[in-house]
Order: structure tokens, then sequence, then C-alpha cells
């Protein structure tokens, strides 16, 4: 399929599937044990229908910069305080990174994203490739997640020239420039140790 299941903090694509003129609206896409499941407004498709995929690709991209933009910020983070990802949530109009941090300073996270938005400005290349696990998880500092990694033999990595090198299942863009710019909105204590920073793309 070409529709993103959601996973990862990342909202499912949308869009319609269409056989001959009838459209059927896709309304959620979600990873099942044995493939990927469709959630359409209605019944009507049957095993070997023809069909074509129409995805709602500004929401598509929007999510590709917002998740490209969260990898930025993370690295920029954890370079500047080693702190790793305790959760995230990407939407249309704003997304969040937590992180494991003990000390908090909000102006220091202004900072931290106007150098995310320097990195962007610089527009590199972001490429993605398979690696086997056990060649994945030699590369050192990897799977950034304060929980445990992916548990698969084959592992999909996402590379920022230069600037970041993660584990990651996402969709993303093919240079750091379309992201555009990003902004702050608020940052936030969310318990010991977890701090919660809220960013939407400046554009």
């Amino acid at each position: 399929t070409g529709f993103y299941p959601v996973s990862g903090g990342q909202p499912s694509d949308l869009g319609s599937i269409v056989r001959d003129d009838e459209e059927f609206k896709v309304l959620q896409v979600e990873p099942a044990q044995d493939g990927i499941v469709h959630i359409l407004d209605r019944a009507g498709l049957v095993p070997g229908n023809r069909v074509h995929a129409v995805l709602d690709w500004k929401r598509r991209y929007r999510f590709m910069q917002s998740h490209t933009a969260c990898h930025i910020l993370s690295a920029v983070i954890f370079k500047e305080t080693g702190a790793k990802i305790t959760g995230n949530q990407i939407e249309v109009s704003r997304s969040r990174v937590d992180f494991s941090l003990e000390s908090f300073d909000k102006a220091r996270m202004f900072e931290y994203v106007e150098k995310a938005n320097r990195i962007i400005a610089e527009d590199y290349p972001v490429t993605t490739k398979i690696l086997p696990r056990a060649e994945a998880l030699a590369i050192p500092d990897l799977v950034r997640l304060a929980m445990n990694g992916p548990d698969r033999e084959e592992i999909r990595v996402v590379e920022i020239k230069g600037v970041d090198l993660q584990a990651c299942g996402g969709t993303h863009v093919q240079r750091t420039g379309e992201i555009g710019k990003i902004k702050m909105i608020k940052a936030e204590n969310k318990g010991k140790a977890n701090r919660r920073v809220y960013f939407a793309l400046d554009g």
C-alpha cells in the first residue's frame, strides 16, 4: 500500500480508494498481524477489485516535514544534553517531543530550536536504508529512545547527512530545506526527568 499506517507517533495517511468511478474514503490505516488494514467509510470492496489509491498528499507532506524536524530537534538536544526521547506525537497543526531531561531551561529550548533551524536551512540530504539488526544496533546511539528499541530482524535507518542517524519507520522529506522553519510553541515539565517541547512548522 502507498498509505502509511499509524505508527511511532505519526498518524496514518488519509485519502481514498477508487474502483472505476466509485470512491471509498480512507478513514484510518493500521498495522495488523498479517499486513495493513485500511478502514473505509463504507463496505463494498471485495478481493480482486481493480482499484487505485489517492493519497491526501498535503497532509502526508506536512507529516514528512514535521517528522524530519523532530529528528533534527532531537539530534540537537541529544548533542547538547544527552537526553533521550521518551515520546512523540506528530499532528497537522503542531507536534511534540518528550525528552528525559533532569533540568529544564525554557530559554535554552528556544536556542535549541534556533540551532535546528540553522541545520534545516543548510538543506542537508535525508536518506533511508535497511540494515540487518546486528549491524544497525552496532551503530553508537542509533536508537535514542528511553524505552526498548525496535524488535525486528532488519531495521530501517534514517540519516540526515552529518547531523543525525536514527532507527525510524516514519516518512521524511528528501532534504532538510523542504521543512522551511520551525517555531517553538511551548515547553512543559511532565514529571520527574520528563520534559515536553511543542513545535510547529513556521509557514
